[in-house]
């Protein structure tokens, strides 16, 4: 397995491994060729042997918090899950940030249901020797009511400070 940064090609196959989470808001595939092409400085992928994407880390910086990574999405090919891949990949995207950009923090959003996300970001801090602080963000009621998509909460994780 290699790790890298996405291109416009990975686009349909980062699509299709968050769509295959069966855990993340899938986007429109659209979004993650303009991931790929905009964002790919603040984002990872997992290649396996013959080159094809089987896991992958999106972000970007906070406009108004420079040094602060936002992480998107994680995702991991089912076959391949439970191995240390998405904890790897963060870490890889951590130094990347840090070496292109400077890296005080890590933000992201779980929602209370997500235990294997919950378990990742306690884990990138505990390695970190980082603070790991917690609050409802989005609360269920920001939502739209769609119609059998009741959406729980998002609760941001904020890690830091870091020292990569």
């Amino acid at each position: 397995m290699s790790v890298d940064r996405p291109t416009v090609e990975d686009g349909s196959e980062l699509w299709r491994l968050a769509r295959d989470s069966e855990v993340l808001d899938v986007n429109s595939p659209y979004s993650y060729l303009l991931w790929c092409r905009d964002f790919n400085d603040t984002s990872v992928v997992a290649r396996d042997d013959s080159g094809r994407p089987v896991g992958f880390v999106t972000g970007y910086l906070r406009p108004e918090e420079p040094g602060t990574l936002f992480v998107w999405q994680v995702a991991v090919d089912g076959s391949l899950r439970g191995q240390g891949i998405a904890g790897e990949l963060l870490d890889a995207l951590s130094a990347q940030v840090a070496n292109t950009y400077g890296l005080s923090r890590i933000e992201t959003t779980v929602t209370p249901d997500n235990v294997p996300s919950e378990r990742l970001f306690r884990s990138y801090a505990a390695r970190h020797g980082a603070e790991l602080t917690r609050k409802v963000l989005f609360p269920a009621a920001a939502f739209p009511d769609v119609p059998g998509d009741g959406h729980e909460p998002e609760v941001l994780y904020r890690i830091g400070p870091l020292s990569i």
